[in-house]
């Protein structure tokens, strides 16, 4: 979830946002909010949270991303790492540095016996909305006009704009869309993660780790880069925890020397 919508702000808008993983850290933190003080409903918070988040994206984007675009990288990369710092400490100030928990729902509480072998409800309940997600997100890139203009803007954005398509509005829904997918990513692994300072940085490495090698602007890449990134760093903290890090980072390395571009990634050419 986190990852998709950063390779799409990537692919599309040429802004690496090391800020995204704020973007994720404030679902997790409203979610919390919202199930222990106002509303005490996991469901309501998985609606109502990413909606919060994709309104910071919203103000992110076009007050402090939008006059960078024509700057370059280097200072939309400063921009985003340095605000990623002043969300941290504004999270902070408002819910401390302690750490936080989100209830399981009671509906998704216990474990469901797989092959003999018991799993607990809730994590085959992320996985399933993790793949509902991926299915949802692939109709939208693959089979509508809106798919459509993101999959050419992550060629050619000269383009789009001199076939009279709004530019400038398809980089804002990219990057709500983008907050919408962290925001959610943070609500659904609450329960299982915890909440905690510096949760945002912890999760950015991952999901940078799996955008290179998943490959840009695609769904499948970073779905399959998302479930080997998993299966390597959960086994190798459980078999060779020293090691955990160096082995997901060499994983990266090995697939970039024979698919510098990623699992299913394309070229793609910024200006």
């Amino acid at each position: 979830m986190i990852t998709c919508g950063l390779s799409l702000i990537f692919g599309i808008l040429g802004v690496l946002n090391l800020a995204h993983g704020s973007l994720y850290m404030f679902g997790a933190y409203i979610a919390y909010s919202l199930t222990a003080t106002y509303t005490q409903s996991f469901w309501l918070a998985l609606v109502v949270a990413p909606i919060i988040v994709a309104l910071i994206a919203l103000a992110v984007e076009r007050i402090l991303l939008r006059p960078t675009y024509h700057l370059g990288h280097l200072s939309q990369v400063l921009l985003t790492f340095g605000l990623a710092y002043v969300f941290h400490d504004l999270a902070s100030s408002v819910w401390g540095s302690n750490v936080l928990s989100v209830a399981v729902p009671s509906s998704l509480a216990g474990t469901a016996t797989i092959f003999g072998q018991a799993f607990p409800v809730y994590r085959l309940a992320v996985i399933f909305i993790g793949l509902i997600i991926a299915v949802l997100l692939w109709a939208i890139q693959e089979k509508t006009k809106w798919g459509a203009i993101i999959r050419a803007g992550l060629s050619d954005k000269e383009m789009i704009g001199g076939l009279g398509i709004n530019i400038k509005l398809v980089f804002t829904v990219v990057f709500v869309i983008g907050g919408i997918l962290a925001g959610l990513g943070g609500v659904v692994a609450a329960p299982v993660l915890g909440i905690y300072p510096s949760m945002e940085f912890e999760t950015l490495i991952l999901a940078l780790v799996v955008l290179v090698i998943g490959g840009l602007g695609t769904i499948g890449g970073t779905l399959a880069a998302s479930l080997l990134v998993g299966l390597v760093e959960t086994f190798s903290r459980f078999l060779l925890p020293e090691l955990s890090m160096f082995l997901v980072f060499g994983l990266m390395a090995v697939i970039l020397v024979f698919k510098p571009n990623g699992l299913l990634g394309k070229q793609v050419a910024h200006s």
